[in-house]
């Protein structure tokens, strides 16, 4: 027979108040309790570690030893169960999420900073990544959430919340595009385009509204970065087809920005996480709040 933690905890707890009653009272046990918790702990080890009569409790020299070991098991024991009680309560713990560049740049700040208005003690792990990275790191459980674009098939997979994510064209002041009512896909057939790298969800999704609408783009340049896309922009490269989600769309002020009106502009964005896993309380809550800022957006 192995000991266990209540034997363990009685046993510290007499060694500590030096008195069967008084350890008995503390614990919320009955003395004859108590007193077999003693006896089995001292059955399984094998050895006596009280000298006991009617008028005195003391350690045996064996229990003196024993009992510095036997402390830390409960003290250590008693900290990993205060910790699952704070990580359940929210009171600190850490949230690991994948997602694309244009949400990690963009809203997903915003979301993070006021989700800790209200947990100040919980810490976000980030990793941007394309859409296949962030299903692969979801898959594998390097991270608890994934925010990634596109259709999302896979049985590994479950899906918490899709949005849709529509594709604006970026381009100087004073480009021609700038005086149109409406950007069509026709229209953009007429421009030289800065488009993504063609393993990003954007460029899945601009391909096939380029090829359902039976046109072909004139590709002045591919970029794996938004943040390059733009640069090319600024220096008169082209106009780029990027995602309204994304930060680039909104922060440059000498540059535009112009929904597409086709819509087969438009992606799905969806958050993930690994099916049949219970996400860490953090986390889920953490996806609840975003899951609510998405569906506002």
């Amino acid at each position: 027979m192995n000991p266990d933690l209540r034997q363990i905890r009685s046993f510290v707890t007499v060694a500590q108040l030096g008195s069967f009653t008084r350890a008995a009272g503390h614990l919320n046990l009955s003395q004859p309790a108590l007193t077999v918790h003693i006896r089995n702990l001292e059955g399984a080890l094998g050895v006596r570690l009280f000298d006991r009569n009617t008028r005195v409790v003391s350690l045996t020299r064996t229990g003196r030893e024993l009992l510095p070991a036997l402390q830390r098991i409960i003290r250590d024991f008693d900290a990993v169960v205060a910790e699952a009680r704070d990580v359940a309560a929210q009171r600190h713990g850490i949230v690991r999420l994948a997602a694309l560049p244009s949400f990690a740049s963009g809203i997903l700040p915003e979301v993070i900073a006021q989700f800790r208005e209200g947990h100040p003690r919980i810490s976000f792990v980030i990793h941007d990544v394309i859409a296949s990275g962030v299903i692969a790191q979801v898959r594998e459980e390097q991270v608890d959430l994934g925010l990634t674009g596109g259709r999302v098939v896979d049985s590994d997979l479950e899906i918490l919340h899709t949005t849709q994510d529509h594709m604006h064209v970026v381009f100087p002041a004073g480009h021609p595009l700038g005086d149109l009512r409406r950007i069509d896909v026709d229209t953009l057939t007429r421009h030289p385009l800065i488009l993504m790298h063609p393993t990003t969800s954007v460029r899945a999704v601009l391909d096939a509204a380029f090829l359902a609408a039976g046109r072909l783009p004139i590709i002045a340049a591919e970029a794996t970065y938004m943040s390059t896309a733009v640069g090319m922009v600024r220096a008169g490269l082209g106009a780029a087809i990027l995602p309204g989600s994304a930060m680039e769309v909104r922060a440059e002020q000498t540059l535009r920005a112009r929904p597409v009106d086709d819509p087969g502009f438009t992606r799905d964005v969806s958050l993930i996480k690994k099916a049949e896993r219970t996400l860490p309380p953090a986390s889920e809550s953490f996806a609840h709040e975003l899951i609510q800022v998405l569906q506002a957006a």
